[in-house]
């Protein structure tokens, strides 16, 4: 019966929120994880051959001890195959959309947008908080959108690898970041950087989808003919509230930054430009509203949109632009070079560059605790 409780108690123990995980303890609490309905198994035979065997043999007292053995080992075979993070957050397993004209979003809620062959998709962040993660199809590729709100990471990753298109569950946490399972393999990967950190598919990496996290009426106005994820009737009640930012703000952090003098939930936008990480404050964002920069050579653009929330990171090339003062999304930039004005999907619309559009990098939003575990080489924007 010990032995059955430990092969429960283990993997529960070690991958949970708030307590720093070790690679190791991680590794051993997977293996546990995976031997667990077979250990269960095992257990409740040799617990029932015993009570069978003090039934014949033992006093009544031993018997009942042994009976009662049984009947509390029995019950550890049904809850070994229980992922409990999905009774936590329960998934979407049948997303369904609506057009973006009869969404009922709120206009400054965030959604994580993805455009593929001109088809478009949003799904609100307050959802996809609780679910974490939506198994789904847009123009013919399967993609998983992720979404892990005690990192504030957003990410989109395609769920097609060595042929096979996988769908992931939610498996965990990992210092502060979640873990996703295939149940195609077991593999499980980090939602932060798509990479498996366990099973078959081990030091594999999946491919990132390009992504935004927009607010609504941002992404509604590019996209009227778009489709909006809607709320799922059996868990509605338990997304987000508007303001779980705030919340989460204050939940505790198991990574250590104080070294570099950074509030662990300080909130970036963060690139990684050929094997080059650096992050952005958005405080800083907010203040400039535009950021022009070059990593090893290449050049960002950072651009916040008109909504002071949706930002979008292009390739500059070689043109220098500055904000412009008094504008909406269709002016929001000028590029001192040619004095062409630009817009918030990077396009010029008047000007002698008008029709070209500027190269989109791909960025996202996340806590500085969550990048900087997994980008120990990164540098900060100051």
């Amino acid at each position: 019966m010990i032995v059955a409780l430990a092969a429960l108690a283990i993997p529960l123990y070690v991958i949970r929120p708030f307590v720093p995980q070790s690679p190791r303890a991680l590794q051993m609490a997977l293996e546990v994880r995976i031997l667990t309905p077979w250990l269960t198994i095992l257990c409740v035979v040799v617990v029932l051959a015993a009570a069978c065997w003090a039934w014949r043999s033992s006093s009544r007292g031993t018997r009942i001890l042994f009976v009662l053995a049984a009947l509390l080992t029995l019950p550890t075979i049904a809850l070994a195959r229980i992922n409990i993070f999905e009774k936590m957050f329960h998934p979407n397993l049948s997303p369904a959309f609506d057009s973006a004209s009869q969404a009922a979003i709120a206009p400054a809620d965030m959604v994580l947008a993805v455009t593929l062959a001109g088809q478009s998709r949003a799904y609100p962040i307050r959802a996809l908080g609780y679910h974490h993660i939506i198994n789904d199809t847009l123009s013919g590729a399967p993609i998983a959108i992720t979404y892990c709100t005690l990192c504030h990471t957003g990410l989109v990753w395609s769920r097609t690898l060595n042929g096979r298109t996988l769908h992931f569950r939610l498996a965990g946490i990992n210092n502060g970041n979640a873990l996703l399972r295939d149940e195609e393999t077991g593999s499980i990967w980090q939602q932060s950087t798509g990479e498996s950190i366990f099973g078959p598919f081990r030091g594999r990496h999946l491919e990132l989808v390009s992504s935004n996290e927009l607010s609504f009426a941002v992404w509604r106005a590019e996209n009227p003919n778009g489709q909006v994820l809607r709320p799922d009737p059996s868990t509605a009640d338990l997304y987000d509230p508007a303001d779980w930012e705030q919340h989460v703000a204050r939940t505790h952090v198991v990574v250590d930054t104080s070294a570099s003098g950074i509030d662990p939930h300080e909130l970036m936008f963060a690139l990684d430009l050929n094997n080059h990480p650096r992050v952005y404050p958005i405080r800083t964002l907010l203040s400039a509203g535009l950021i022009q920069d070059k990593i090893a050579g290449d050049g960002i653009l950072l651009v916040l949109g008109a909504d002071n929330a949706s930002i979008r990171a292009f390739d500059p090339g070689p043109l220098t632009f500055v904000r412009n003062p008094t504008s909406g999304d269709t002016a929001l930039m000028t590029d001192s070079d040619s004095g062409s004005v630009w817009n918030f999907s990077g396009c010029a619309v008047s000007g002698k560059f008008t029709g070209r559009c500027l190269p989109v990098l791909d960025g996202h939003k996340t806590f500085w605790f969550d990048w900087l575990n997994h980008h120990r080489d990164t540098t900060v924007y100051r």
